[in-house]
Parts: structure tokens; sequence; C-alpha cells
């Protein structure tokens, strides 16, 4: 059996990526499903997408708000990019977490405080052994509101939580959106064992961001 990190550079590479919520939808895309009208998206990048799906489903499925998500690629500039081309790190997009959540349940802060705990946002372009401008710590508002609400976090988990620190984490405004192959959704919940990065569980704090 090959060590679990030697099954993530070894899984297959497909030649493009299907375009998610942000436009024209594909395959089994978010913008293909019907959800409430109160329904809104939260969008995050903490590492590799395969366990940041696994822990918000874990923790925010089975009727706790999360409504269903889907892993993809944004922050960067190339259209439509394929996994392949995200890996070579010359994209600038970030492999990432897309959220569509029933704000009556779970709150968007809620939302990026799990984001802050389930990895580490003081290790630049990096989550345990994955080391790239594709695995940075980053949250893409997708409105004013939230952009708010996530520089209000980065700052107190900087004073609180990760005291003496820096925090990399990327704050900014969300951009183009594109769904990542199929074989990359639910990969943990199709792959029993496949590979999760070690820096992805959640941290238990002492103190209270409020």
């Amino acid at each position: 059996m090959l060590p679990n990190f030697l099954n993530r550079l070894l899984r297959p590479f497909t030649s493009s990526a299907s375009l998610g919520l942000a436009g024209q939808s594909g395959g089994e895309s978010l913008a293909t499903h019907s959800f409430p009208p109160n329904t809104q998206k939260a969008t995050v990048a903490a590492g590799c997408f395969w366990g940041v799906e696994h822990l918000y489903r874990r923790h925010f499925g089975a009727g706790k708000g999360l409504l269903d998500a889907r892993v993809g690629y944004t922050g960067g500039a190339t259209a439509a990019p394929s996994y392949r081309q995200v890996c070579g790190g010359n994209t600038g997009h970030a492999e990432s977490l897309q959220v569509l959540f029933d704000p009556d349940k779970v709150s968007y802060r809620q939302l990026i405080e799990f984001f802050f705990r389930m990895h580490d946002p003081t290790t630049l372009n990096r989550q345990g052994m994955d080391t790239g401008t594709q695995y940075r710590s980053a949250v893409y508002a997708n409105d004013e509101e939230q952009l708010k609400v996530a520089e209000d976090l980065k700052k107190k988990v900087g004073e609180k939580w990760y005291k003496g620190k820096p925090i990399t984490t990327e704050v900014a405004m969300a951009g183009q959106w594109y769904d990542a192959e199929d074989y990359h959704q639910l990969y943990l919940e199709r792959t029993p064992g496949g590979y999760e990065c070690p820096a992805h569980y959640v941290r238990k704090f002492d103190q209270s961001l409020d």
C-alpha cells in the first residue's frame, strides 16, 4: 500500500474543469440545482480541497445548514483551468471550496470561524506537506458584508488564537469560479482511506472571538 501522501500525488489528471456557480453551468454544478430563496454562498481555500470539503460536510451537513458544496478553482487568471494546470502553480488559482448554506441554520460568521479552526492559517502557501500557491489560505467574499466579516475574524484570530504568528490568509472579493473535475467531488466519501492533509483537523481554542 502506498503512503497516504503518495496516493494524492498519483491521482489522475483530466483536461478541463467545468464552470460552476459563477457562470455557465456544466455537469453536476451547483447552478443546476434548486435551493431555497434565502440560500447564500461561502467560498474558502485551505489547502487540498478534498479534506476541506469533507470537514465542512461532516460538521455542517445533515440538516445543520450546509445545502451543498463543490470543490473547484478560483483566485487566478487562467480561464477554465484543469487540475494539471493548477498543480503547476502558474494559473494563480487556489484549490477551493464553494458552499451553499441556509443562513437560518448557520451563519456566514460561523462558517468562517470554522475555516480558521480546520486548517493552519499561519503557513504561507502550505498546508502540511502540500506546498504552492494553489494551497494558500484564503477567504473569497461574495459581497461587502462577507468581506467585513472575514476581515474582522482574520484580525481576531491573529490576536486571540494564533498570538505571535502571522495570519497569511488572503481576504478578497470573489472572482470567477470554476468547478473542479468530477472525480474530485465528494472524493473522501467515495474513496475511504484517501489522502487527507494532516493540517486538516478541528482545533480547540479557549478564547471566544466575540
